[in-house]
């Protein structure tokens, strides 16, 4: 059996009667506007675009102790990297019998490291690896010439170890000549031999007048440090030769 549930009936507005109906009306609102900036005297706080603050300027790069990038100097001397008085000394051992001792009072590592690579890279070019060899051999030939001098200056001696190794490293500029210049010799060639003992020489020259003249007491000894300079040499050259 059905049973029957009592439903409102539903009315709807009369669309040519809106006074009948519910009329819902929506209260204006006003628009949104920011509020003023008490601090309009700063301009980095103003929001006004069109309007850029006049008081406010971007310092000049010349203000405040730096100079402009014209007066900055070259990255090499900034390094420490003086290339002209590199290439004086160069030019000053190319000359054993005139090398110019005033130029070596200020000892430096920058053309020593030069000519070490460079006897490594010519080295490299005829197929041999010597690049660690080179940087140890330089080293303790520098102690042993440093030991050696010193032992025989006595408590006069003033030789450093840091000059004495920008020295020595000067001085192996004729090896670099001689490594370039193998590479254009047929291998097992005898007269290398006499070409090696030429260079040899040149450095052993050079090298020793530059300690005598640098160093003090060095007058006495002059044959015992040629002899220990020409060691050192001698022990480059075989790198070259074998």
């Amino acid at each position: 059996m059905a049973k029957e549930f009592n439903v409102p009936p539903v009315v709807f507005p009369s669309v040519g009667n809106p006074g009948n109906g519910l009329q819902h009306r929506r209260t204006p609102v006003a628009p949104f506007t920011p509020p003023k900036n008490p601090n309009q005297h700063l301009p980095f706080m103003s929001f006004d675009i069109g309007a850029p603050a006049s008081s406010f300027s971007a310092p000049p790069i010349g203000i405040g102790g730096h100079g402009s990038f014209d007066d900055e100097l070259p990255l090499l001397e900034e390094l420490g990297i003086n290339t002209r008085q590199i290439w004086r000394k160069t030019v000053s051992i190319m000359n054993p019998f005139r090398v110019d001792s005033n130029l070596y009072e200020d000892s430096d590592l920058s053309g020593p490291f030069i000519f070490l690579m460079a006897f490594g890279l010519f080295q490299l070019l005829a197929g041999k690896l010597h690049f660690g060899i080179l940087l140890g051999w330089v080293t303790v030939a520098a102690l042993f010439l440093y030991v050696v001098f010193n032992m025989l200056a006595g408590k006069n001696g003033n030789l450093d170890l840091y000059r004495c190794l920008s020295l020595l490293g000067y001085c192996m500029f004729p090896m670099v000549i001689l490594s370039a210049f193998s590479l254009f010799i047929p291998q097992g060639w005898n007269g290398i031999f006499v070409i090696t003992g030429v260079f040899v020489l040149w450095s052993t020259r050079a090298c020793t007048r530059l300690l005598v003249e640098l160093a003090s007491c060095g007058d006495e000894h002059k044959g015992l440090i040629a002899y220990a300079c020409f060691l050192i040499y001698m022990l480059f050259s075989l790198l070259v030769i074998f």
